[in-house]
């Protein structure tokens, strides 16, 4: 008798099944074959425009995650109000297979600039974290600059504008520290994710822009960007000549984007407990690891309990940024 070698959807949904026990939770016979959840094609929501860090996260992560849990997994891009009308359909989704993909931290500065936020906050809770990567601070090549000193000078002659994902996103209140800390002359110009800002900067309509490796890293390969420095507290090691904005004199400066998983409030705890294993094991995955490392990000994952606690956090940090930079938070500096 031949042996019959297990298909990859097996490894996968065995894999999860020992992440499960490792998380303490029960595992079932029934949940070793296929798990009594999910029993319906799962739907991630991205709250931006095709092309930008969450999008391109959720399209590496699509097939496996199928693969691990026995069901198709749709990608919806549900563009609007900087990320909140994405974030709105997933609250109030009450089918139990809808789930956010996003970039936390624009998610926890929502209740603080959104006028009619179409949500509350509590109607969210989190599953896990998946990857951090640093924003990178690039122009036009056509800018005079190669680094802050550089720009900031530059920004006395000509007020720089600046491309965002929206108004109120950590990528547009990074510019407004980095500005508070510089009294760099900039203009805030929003978009309807980071995918249009990217296009705009590249074609020259916008002067600059601060937004998510992952998505930005690649045009600065192709000479379509310039960068003036990244936003961790240390170097990348992918663009490793590149300096820090904190080496660059704005102190203690450190932004990126947490790409991360959110649903409603509503979904059950044994569910959100099979989901966030398997995205956890998903995002693990060696080739995925690698692949996000090329494109200068890092693997970073939280339980459901520590995800919801990293967006309240985070709230707490931007709140800040926001009350020191009162009025002039559009670029009137």
């Amino acid at each position: 008798m031949k042996d019959i070698m297990p298909s990859r959807r097996q490894l996968i949904q065995q894999s999860l099944a020992g992440a499960l026990l490792g998380a303490g939770l029960t595992v079932t016979a029934a949940h070793a074959a296929g798990p009594a959840w999910p029993r319906q094609p799962l739907r991630i929501v991205i709250p931006f425009a095709a092309g930008g860090t969450s999008d391109v996260i959720a399209r590496l992560i699509a097939k496996p995650l199928s693969d691990a849990l026995g069901q198709p997994v749709v990608i919806e891009n549900r563009t609007g109000a900087s990320g909140n009308l994405g974030a709105g359909v997933v609250a109030m989704a009450n089918d139990g297979h809808t789930m956010l993909l996003s970039d936390l931290g624009a998610l926890a500065v929502s209740p603080l600039v959104a006028k009619d936020l179409p949500f509350k906050p509590e109607q969210l809770k989190g599953v896990t974290m998946l990857a951090y990567s640093p924003h990178i601070l690039a122009v036009h090549p056509s800018v005079p600059a190669n680094n802050i000193a550089e720009l900031v000078a530059w920004s006395k002659t000509q007020r720089v504008n600046v491309a965002s994902s929206g108004s109120g996103t950590p990528n547009h209140l990074g510019v407004v520290d980095i500005a508070l800390t510089t009294g760099l002359n900039w203009q805030h110009v929003p978009y309807r994710g980071g995918a249009a800002a990217i296009n705009d900067t590249v074609a020259g309509t916008t002067h600059m822009l601060l937004n998510g490796m992952v998505a930005t890293y690649p045009l600065v390969q192709g000479g379509k960007l310039k960068i003036i420095g990244v936003s961790k507290r240390t170097r990348m090691a992918v663009i490793g000549q590149v300096p820090t904005l904190a080496e660059q004199g704005v102190t203690n400066f450190e932004s990126g984007t947490y790409q991360g998983v959110m649903v409603s409030s509503t979904m059950p705890v044994a569910n959100v407990n099979i989901l966030s294993a398997a995205l956890i094991q998903v995002i693990r995955m060696p080739e995925i690891r690698a692949r996000l490392v090329e494109l200068g990000a890092e693997v970073m994952t939280m339980s459901p309990a520590e995800t919801t606690q990293f967006v309240v956090k985070d709230r707490e940090r931007w709140s800040n940024v926001i009350q020191r930079a009162g009025k002039d938070i559009e670029g009137t500096l």
